[in-house]
This record gives C-alpha cells, structure tokens and sequence, in this order.
C-alpha cells in the first residue's frame, strides 16, 4: 500500500467520481482506476459502489477512508516537523467566526504579520460548526469558534467571554415587545441564533418572524436601517454600529465563550505557537 494510493482514494471519494478526481490529481482516469483496484485487491475488500453517476464509497470504505486521512495528516505533519526552521514561518491556516473580525483582532493580525513575516498567512471565514469541522479533519491548524468545543479532540489556546445582548435600532424607553419583534439572524448552526431560538421559546415566543442573513455586515445593517432586531455579542458593537440599542437578556442566556481551538493530537509548529501567544497577549 502506497501514500499515493490512500491520496487517490480519498480524492475520489471527495469527489464522487474518478473522472474528476483524476481531473484534480491531473492523471490519466484509467491510472486512477488501476490505483483504486489495486487498492481493493490489496485490502481484499470493496471500498466503493459503482453507478452511472458516480462513486459512493462502502461501508468498509468509509471506515477505510478514516484511516487514510489519519495516515496521509500524518506523513505531511511529519514532513513539516522535520522541515520547519527555528523560528515561525511557513503555512498557517486560521478559521475565523465573523464576529471575532469586529474588535482587536485585525490589529493584533498585523502585529503578527509585521513580526513574523515569513509566516503565510490563510484566514478562513465561516460558521463555529463548519469551522470545527475543518479542525477535526485537518483542514485547518486552528480555529475561533463561538458557543465552546464540540470534542474531546480538541484543546483550547485562547478563550475570550463576551455578552450577548438584544440589539435594535432605536432607544427606547421600554424593553423591546419579543412577541412583536421581527429578527434578523445567521443560518442554521449559529450559536447566537440557538440562544436566541432558546430564549424565546422559554417565553412562550413562536420563532418565525425572521430574515435568515449569512453576512454579519448584512445582518448589522439590517438592524441598523430598522428592519430587525438580532442577539449578537457586545463586541460587534464597534464603528459605523456603536449607535445601535443594546438591551440585557437573562442571565441564564447572557454569556457566550470565544475559543481558539486545535487538534490535541495535530502536531503545531512555532507558527501556530506564536499566533497564540500573540492572541493572549493583545486579545481579541
């Protein structure tokens, strides 16, 4: 069994197809049909089922293809490990909430990048749920994520608190009438919206009267034009959006962690390491 088989394999099984997958390794399809056969014939089981349309792999081949990308993270962090130089440099892949992006972190970012310029740097957008995602599966070296670790696979190298508060456009007097208020929320699987699904529902709050938003900036100025309230952290509350109501919710819902997570088990290199050093030292 060869690296290169295990990497033929888990490309065709990302793609569902050995045509694109031979497209993206840029090999002849019969030599990525030979590779996978041999494969089988090697393992003595089938690792995918042939249709029309494609590959879907096996029960014995998803088991198989976790092992495989446990082998192929391996061999490339171990080529890393032995290549990396004394001081930070090289690739560095962060995931990022867009919540993070409203306080500090761009300056302590081009703090890092200013001390550390050999380091490349890779920031990758998203929600905490696609971000630990990536994590898990190595896709990235670390990542901020909101709401807390989602596994025992991962450790903690930063942790902020920050509050939740209802937000509006207008100050009023009065508490904001929940039963009467339209919302403006991100997809599904955002911490924020689950809070605030949870709080309602305690108060006996249909949720439905809602604009499903996936850009925090569209999401804010939504609420600043007056078309919606939202549940954000106090942190976003910076620049063009410091003019917005921000109203107390209980305390039962109030708080929320901000984590820089990693794999306990993936190596880190002096990269990573300095990241979060610099992280806890300027903060977000």
């Amino acid at each position: 069994m060869e690296l290169t088989d295990l990497k033929v394999f888990v490309t065709v099984a990302e793609e569902g197809s050995v045509s694109r997958a031979a497209e993206r390794l840029e090999y002849v399809q019969s030599n990525v049909t030979a590779r996978i056969r041999k494969l089988e014939s090697e393992i003595g089981v089938a690792l995918f089922f042939r249709h029309p349309k494609g590959v879907t792999l096996t029960d014995k081949g998803i088991v198989f293809r976790e092992y495989a990308l446990s082998i192929l993270n391996l061999s490339e962090e171990s080529l890393r490990a032995v290549r990396e130089k004394s001081y930070p440099s090289g690739p560095l892949s962060i995931g990022v909430v867009e919540t993070v992006t409203c306080g500090n972190f761009m300056n302590a970012l081009s703090a890092f990048q200013n001390r550390y310029p050999d380091v490349t740097l890779s920031l990758i957008t998203g929600a905490s749920s696609e971000l630990l995602s990536m994590v898990l599966a190595n896709q990235l070296d670390g990542a901020f994520v909101t709401g807390g670790m989602a596994s025992s696979k991962l450790v903690s190298e930063y942790e902020m608190r920050d509050e939740l508060v209802l937000l509006t456009t207008n100050q009023e007097e009065a508490y904001p009438d929940l039963s009467n208020t339209k919302w403006a929320v991100s997809p599904k699987g955002c911490p924020f919206r689950t809070v605030l699904e949870q709080w309602l529902h305690r108060e006996g709050i249909a949720f439905d009267n809602m604009i499903e938003i996936g850009s925090l900036e569209t999401l804010l100025s939504c609420v600043r034009a007056g078309l919606a309230s939202t549940l954000l952290p106090t942190s976003v509350l910076t620049g063009d959006y410091q003019s917005l109501a921000a109203y107390p919710i209980p305390e039962k819902f109030r708080f929320t962690n901000t984590n820089l997570v990693r794999r306990k088990d993936r190596f880190y290199g002096k990269a990573f390491a300095a990241f979060a050093e610099m992280i806890n030292q300027s903060g977000l």
